[in-house]
């Protein structure tokens, strides 16, 4: 075995499949960073509204309540072959990355969320009241009182959940999508030893998901309380 690692070595490592990884390891880096970013942010929203006790948004809470229990139990991959079977008929032609980044949307918005609320609740119901009898408005109580304070106990969680998804979409090369899990399959059909293959893939997870798993540490120490 190690023989063969000693000659197929410099015929793994050439420009040619170096680039192949590179751009499957952006592909990776791409669905986690987009699906993630648009997941914070329209989890933001969903936390928002699920913190409001205006009965005419009850119906809205209902939709987003029942959106984050739905989609917090069912699997990535069962997602994945949802959101591509009705794509598809809809836009034919779309990339299978597109349709996996929107999977990747939908799954970290529920979980997001959750994660978003638990911070919001966490700032203690005396100050936002107190907000309220200085004739603060629901945006500006959000924006100066709660946000600030909340910010600790929302970035470290969610910056490890972003650590975790980068592993999960390997699961998206059930579809084709050409990841990294999937490009290590397709080195090892070319021929080269699968310890070779998926030896490089395992180090390229590790570039990535190390350097987000130090700035979740980083964050989680910079924003403790003192």
């Amino acid at each position: 075995m190690f023989e063969r690692l000693v000659t197929e070595a410099p015929l793994f490592f050439n420009y040619h499949n170096m680039v192949f990884i590179g751009q499957a390891m952006a592909r990776t880096l791409g669905m986690t960073l987009i699906g993630c970013g648009v997941g914070f942010v329209f989890g933001m929203l969903i936390a928002v509204v699920r913190q409001t006790t205006s009965s005419l948004l009850w119906p809205v809470r209902l939709v987003v309540i029942s959106y984050v229990e739905f989609f917090r139990r069912i699997p990535f991959l069962v997602i994945l072959f949802i959101v591509l079977f009705v794509i598809e008929p809809l836009m034919p032609g779309t990339s299978l990355f597109g349709i996996a980044t929107v999977s990747v949307c939908l799954l970290s918005t529920a979980f997001l969320s959750e994660i978003i609320r638990s911070g919001l609740e966490s700032v203690p119901r005396a100050q936002v009241e107190t907000a309220q009898i200085l004739n603060f408005n629901v945006l500006q109580t959000l924006m100066m009182v709660v946000l600030p304070q909340s910010w600790r106990v929302i970035l470290p969680p969610a910056a490890a959940f972003i650590v975790m998804f980068i592993k999960d979409t390997s699961l998206a090369s059930q579809l084709g999508v050409i990841e990294l899990t999937f490009a290590g399959k397709m080195l090892i059909n070319r021929g080269f030893s699968p310890i070779l293959g998926f030896g490089a893939i395992l180090v390229c997870y590790f570039a990535l998901s190390y350097p987000l798993s130090r700035f979740a540490a980083y964050l989680e120490r910079r924003l403790a309380p003192s």
